[in-house]
């Protein structure tokens, strides 16, 4: 442990380390030239500005080309602050970016444009209200850094996956200035989030750093200590082990690594008043040695730390490494991002699959992954879309990425979509093929809020926002990211509105268990019953035979209490799925499962919503359609 004491430094003095060391180990930096930032620096001024004196090898002088870390004034006055503590169940996620989120929007003040003070804006608070939302997802706000290729590119690191600073939020999202403005700005828009009854939760990029592999700069971790902060090949400590495709991953296997992450976490708990995480590549923090360990040191941690484990948690679960695609695989307490629902929605709306069978799994919550090691349904976080990969409206209207605008020949970005272009690739006028794209969009928007589990809604999907085409859009910090505000598709807004208040008012499309098919009302009837589409109950043979419709009955018995220990109450529930280009005849479920049933949503609005139909009746189910039905005077 070094220290000093400097007794004159107040807040916003900025100030920089040097490292010198009279013997340099294997994999050691250390070097006097080199200014670094403090890790656990509560704010950052400045920017990297890229010289090759910033590379590890390289004399001379890096104060000219690097940021400072500030001394902050950490007391706030939270008021009456108070988490909002929305249960899993209830919780809807909205995945957002600062700057992204308002860049464009003409209500909010041009000063706050971008901003978390903008994030917070009447206009945008208002928004999320009426949508529904209970939890806005940030994308990365620590302190990050744009690559030397992207600026000398002309571009910009939008996403903000390359930390820098696991204390600092990032410093251009602010309205004040950098010399500590951004953390008491940030504290605003929590508080502020938090009055209107939203909880905050930040994705977070612990697996790795912006200084990145052997030719990355040293900025900060490198130069203190780098055999100690990175993953380094113990035959050739030069090189760098890398679960992550960006060059470096932290080293979680040291303590001091372990201590840095879990005083960050405590740190945006205690003092930023944050509500949950979602972290990135999180399978990267599982290795111990080298395969994916789901008991390390890391989760050990988080599970028996008093202040972390009581807030969201959520991971990514995969990197790039081998054996590293872990959905279904973390321990309980945690939730995943579940990319098997995303895979499966899509197969089954864009591309026509015959996967009925998993549909009905991920529509009930994902037991066949969390079930086994006593996890509930929220711990599938259900996406269809998320900022990585193509925005809802042109997961329908291309099959193709359009990425030449990232500079890298159109080779970054997946090229498995799951998505169609509907009959014509990109913009179009066709009212035919325009119809077949709104459509998709509702049943999958719909899919996801009807879906058991915890939905997350991509900012801008709701209002019709498009990238072009483009399903990797990191480096895009101008109109290809921003939302538009000035161009609504406001029917879609509506309809979604709709679909997100009709979950938050039906108990039974939110449950905090698990269906079994098990018996649980007076009457014998299960807790989940599925039909096919003329009435008849399901059998072994109707899931294989490619049919693309299928009904599902949930009771309203649901055998919950809420925090009063009072009975949940809830109604029983149709949802009658056709994902076939073709009109099918739907009966409904005979007197047994319901004797009336109200019209609750339908995503071609072909039956109006309020009107009833007895027991047995004989309806049309529209191509392509999604039709919720509740039961009158039955639970």
């Amino acid at each position: 442990m070094w220290h000093g004491y400097l007794p004159d430094v107040g807040p916003g003095t900025r100030y920089g380390f040097r490292i010198e060391a009279a013997r340099r180990g294997a994999g050691d930096l250390q070097h006097r030239g080199k200014l670094l930032l403090d890790p656990y620096a509560r704010a950052v001024s400045g920017s990297v500005r890229w010289t090759d004196a910033l590379l590890p090898d390289a004399d001379g002088d890096t104060a000219p080309d690097v940021p400072r870390s500030v001394v902050v004034n950490p007391w706030f006055d939270w008021k009456d602050d108070r988490r909002p503590g929305t249960p899993w169940h209830r919780t809807v996620l909205y995945e957002a970016h600062v700057r992204g989120m308002t860049a464009r929007h003409p209500d909010v003040p041009p000063e706050h444009r971008g901003t978390y003070l903008g994030m917070c804006s009447p206009p945008v608070v208002d928004h999320l209200r009426d949508l529904g939302v209970t939890a806005v997802e940030l994308m990365p706000v620590h302190q990050f850094v744009s690559s030397r290729r992207l600026v000398e590119l002309g571009l910009r690191n939008y996403w903000g996956y390359d930390s820098i600073g696991f204390f600092a939020p990032h410093n251009t999202y602010a309205v004040g200035g950098d010399r500590g403005q951004q953390v008491r700005e940030f504290k605003v828009m929590v508080q502020t989030l938090h009055q209107a009854g939203i909880e905050v939760i930040l994705d977070v990029v612990y697996n790795h750093t912006a200084e990145g592999g052997a030719g990355g700069p040293v900025l900060s971790f490198k130069g203190l200590d780098n055999a100690a902060y990175y993953r380094l090949d113990p035959d050739d400590p030069g090189r760098y082990v890398d679960y992550t495709g960006t060059g470096n991953s932290l080293n979680m296997r040291h303590p001091h690594v372990l201590q840095l992450i879990m005083d960050s976490l405590r740190y945006w708990v205690e003092e930023m008043h944050v509500d949950g995480f979602r972290f990135d590549l999180a399978a990267a923090l599982a290795r111990e040695l080298h395969d994916v360990d789901r008991l390390s040191a890391f989760f050990d941690l988080i599970q028996q730390d008093p202040v972390i484990s009581q807030v969201k948690l959520i991971a990514e679960p995969w990197d790039v490494g081998e054996g590293g695609y872990q959905v279904g695989n973390f321990p309980p307490g945690w939730s995943e991002w579940n990319g098997r629902y995303r895979d499966c929605v899509r197969d089954l709306w864009c591309r026509g699959e015959p996967v009925l069978g998993e549909f009905a799994s991920r529509l009930t919550g994902s037991s066949d992954l969390y079930e086994h090691d006593g996890r509930r349904p929220h711990a599938s976080i259900n996406f269809v879309t998320a900022h990585d990969g193509f925005t809802l409206a042109d997961l329908v209207a291309y099959e193709h990425k359009r990425n030449q605008t990232n500079g890298e020949d159109g080779r970054d970005g997946t090229d498995d979509n799951r998505s169609t272009n509907c009959g014509v690739e990109g913009p179009t006028d066709d009212p035919e093929v325009l119809d077949r794209r709104d459509r998709l969009r509702r049943n999958l928007i719909a899919t996801l809020l009807l879906s058991q589990g915890v939905p997350m809604v991509l900012a801008g999907d709701e209002l019709g926002r498009t990238q072009g085409g483009n399903n990797n859009a990191y480096a895009q910090d101008n109109e290809v990211s921003w939302l538009d505000w000035t161009s609504v598709d406001s029917s879609f807004l509506d309809f979604t509105r709709r679909v997100v208040a009709l979950r938050a008012a039906e108990p039974t499309l939110h449950r905090r268990r698990f269906l079994t098919g098990a018996p649980v009302d007076d009457a014998g009837r299960p807790d989940v019953a599925w039909f096919r589409p003329d009435g008849e109950l399901m059998a072994a043979a109707d899931w294989a035979d490619g049919g693309r419709g299928v009904v599902v009955w949930l009771n309203g018995v649901l055998g919950e209490t809420d925090r009063r220990r009072e009975p949940v109450v809830g109604r029983s529930v149709v949802v009658a799925v056709n994902a076939s280009w073709s009109e099918q005849a739907l009966r409904l479920p005979e007197d047994r499962w319901g004797s009336v049933w109200e019209v609750l949503l339908d995503t071609t609005d072909v039956h109006g919503p309020g009107v009833t139909h007895p027991a047995g009746a004989a309806l049309s189910l529209a191509a392509a359609a999604v039709v919720v039905l509740g039961a009158v005077g039955d639970p």
